[in-house]
């Protein structure tokens, strides 16, 4: 059988790819060229960008004979002019996208792939029948714990909490401090221990950015609290520090863009549940969708709720129940096999089809 050439238009570059780039494209390779599809990375910038130039890649996508292309978060006015041109010369084109809604890019590509339900239902009805969920894979399912600590934890003993994110994190979301039977490592974007004195100028930048006294000491006891480390991400590292904790924390400060943290995917919990962790989570769309209260994991919005929640997960019995029922609930669903499953279906229904001609789909013009 003829292989299926489809080239991607990446957010970020393959060298050193940021997680959506992970997670949406690069993960899925080996899954298409199973399905008898052949990626190819038609574009992908220097730095990450999700609006570049890509005005004079329709020729070469003809020239490489290329069916469908793939906009991983890409967009913008060059974007939505490929995607149209490529839809009038009779490729495909596919728009996948994380966190925000786009209606022109939508309108401009033949289907659109959301993370999220919540998310999908976000667009107006017309769009509905062009948009297809295929969430966030976890990576890597295969590290999980398999022991568990049968104490409640102490102040000379105490649990181990691990918080995995993006940022930068220079407060504890919502907890503040933890309890004194509790120690929290936060997995981010922070500088190696070994670069000291870069360090160091990132300390004296963020306390001078802080707002009055109050901030300001705020992040002087976040710094000095010895039952708070920082550790960069490294993508072994983050598995062996999942393994390694005892409960799994998501705290989310409520005035923190709360409107950008409702459009995320369910990643974050799912990768610390399928570790096996009992996972507490400040509710957001996605979670809500993922976790079953007290059964396969917990959602505070409140400090007295965060402290509640903590205070049960004391329980080891609890708190292994709770983490294996977590892996239980999400290791088939979200694993990178069903995500790659849902997105050759699409593709499958794309190449059969000629291009903007989807029965029920919206036509491929902007609405705006």
């Amino acid at each position: 059988m003829t292989r299926v050439k489809i080239g991607f238009v990446l957010l970020s570059n393959s060298a050193h790819p940021i997680p959506s780039t992970r997670i949406a494209a690069l993960n899925m390779f080996p899954f298409l060229l199973a399905a008898d599809f052949e990626p190819h990375i038609l574009f992908e910038p220097t730095e990450p960008t999700e609006a570049p130039d890509v005005s004079d890649l329709a020729e070469r996508v003809l020239r490489e004979g290329l069916r469908i292309v793939f906009f991983q978060k890409v967009r913008g006015s060059s974007a939505e002019k490929l995607a149209r041109d490529l839809s009038a010369l009779g490729i495909n084109t596919v728009y996948a996208v994380c966190d925000y809604v786009d209606l022109r890019m939508v309108a401009a590509t033949d289907t659109t792939l959301a993370v999220t339900d919540y998310l999908k239902s976000l667009h107006p009805p017309a769009f509905q029948p062009k948009i297809r969920v295929v969430h966030d894979g976890i990576e890597q399912s295969e590290s999980y714990k398999t022991s568990w600590r049968t104490d409640r934890g102490s102040r000379r003993q105490p649990l181990r909490a691990v918080l995995v994110t993006s940022d930068n994190l220079d407060v504890l979301p919502v907890l503040g401090t933890p309890p004194d039977w509790l120690e929290v490592t936060i997995v981010g974007r922070y500088l190696p221990a070994g670069r000291a004195i870069q360090r160091l100028r990132d300390v004296r930048w963020t306390l001078a950015a802080r707002r009055g006294t109050r901030e300001r000491l705020a992040y002087l006891r976040f710094l000095g609290n010895r039952r708070i480390r920082c550790i960069p991400w490294d993508p072994v590292d983050v598995y062996d520090r999942m393994r390694q904790a005892d409960i799994g924390i998501i705290p989310i400060d409520p005035k923190d863009n709360p409107e950008g943290w409702n459009l995320k995917s369910e990643n974050r919990l799912t990768m610390k549940m399928c570790a096996g962790l009992p996972v507490i989570a400040t509710p957001i769309p996605s979670y809500e969708a993922v976790v079953e209260q007290g059964r396969n994991g917990f959602l505070a919005r409140t400090q007295t709720d965060w402290l509640a929640c903590l205070e049960a997960l004391r329980d080891p019995a609890l708190r292994r129940d709770v983490g294996e029922r977590a892996r239980e609930s999400v290791i088939k669903k979200y694993s990178k096999e069903e995500q790659a499953r849902r997105l050759i279906e699409v593709l499958l229904g794309l190449v059969q089809s000629p291009a903007g001609k989807r029965p029920g789909m919206a036509p491929a013009r902007s609405p705006l």
